[in-house]
C-alpha cells in the first residue's frame, strides 16, 4: 500500500492522468476534479439519428463547435491535448459514437460522467431537468430545445442551408457544454462533503 502511494504521489506530480483513469475508473472518478480540473473539457455531441454532426469542447474558458463536413476532423487533435473529459451521460452515449465514428481514436483520459455521478447524490432525469433543479438557466431562445431539436436544425442547415439553424444549434451545443463545469462543481462539492466531511471547496 505505502509503494502505490508513492507511485501514484508520483504520477500526480508528473501529471500522469492516464495512471488516474485506469485506477479510480468512472465510479471514482471525481476525486480528481480539482487536480486536473486545469486540463479538462466539458463535452457534448449532437447526432443526425446515427452519424455524429457536432461536438462540442468547452475547457473553463473557450467554446469550440467542431462540425460535420466543416472541422470535424480537428476534434482528433483538440481532444489528444487534455487529461479529463467531463460529460452527461457520456459513458453509454458520446464517447461510444466517438469511437465509432473516429477509427482508432484513444480515450485516455479521466472520464467522470455525471448522470450516474448525479444520480447517486439524488438527482433524477436528464441534464435539461437537473439544471432546472439547480437553478442554472439557459437563455429565453434555448429553453426547452432537446435532442430532437438539434436533429431538426442540423437537417434544416444541411437541406435548406439554413445559416440561422446552424447558428442556434451551436449555441444550443455551447449550453450544454458549458452548463457541466457548474454541474461538475456541484457533484464534486457534494460527494466530496460526503466522503470527507465539510468544508470542500474546488480548487
Amino acid at each position: 500500500m505505502r509503494a502505490f502511494l508513492e507511485t501514484s504521489e508520483e504520477a500526480l506530480k508528473e501529471r500522469h492522468h492516464q495512471f488516474f483513469a485506469k485506477h479510480l475508473g468512472l465510479k471514482e472518478a471525481w476525486r480528481a476534479y480539482p487536480d486536473f480540473r486545469d486540463a479538462c473539457v466539458y463535452l457534448d455531441i449532437e447526432t443526425d439519428g446515427s452519424d455524429v454532426t457536432a461536438i462540442g469542447l468547452y475547457d473553463g474558458h473557450e467554446f469550440t463547435c467542431f462540425l460535420k463536413g466543416e472541422s470535424l476532423e480537428s476534434f482528433r487533435d483538440a481532444i489528444s491535448r487534455t487529461s479529463m473529459i467531463v460529460s452527461f451521460c457520456g459513458g453509454n452515449f458520446d464517447l461510444p459514437l466517438l469511437l465509432k465514428r473516429f477509427r482508432g481514436l484513444t480515450l485516455d483520459q479521466i472520464h467522470i460522467d455525471l448522470h450516474p455521478l448525479l444520480g447517486k447524490l439524488g438527482f433524477r432525469g436528464g441534464l435539461k431537468r437537473i439544471e432546472r433543479e439547480l437553478g442554472i438557466q439557459r437563455p429565453e431562445e434555448l429553453d426547452g430545445l432537446t435532442g430532437f431539436d438539434a436533429i431538426v436544425m442540423w437537417r434544416r442547415f444541411v437541406g435548406l442551408g439554413d445559416e440561422a439553424a446552424r447558428e442556434r444549434l451551436i449555441a444550443y451545443n455551447r449550453e450544454d457544454c458549458v452548463n457541466l463545469e457548474r454541474l461538475a462543481e456541484i457533484a464534486y462539492e457534494q460527494m466530496a462533503a460526503q466522503t470527507f466531511g465539510p468544508p470542500a471547496e474546488v480548487r
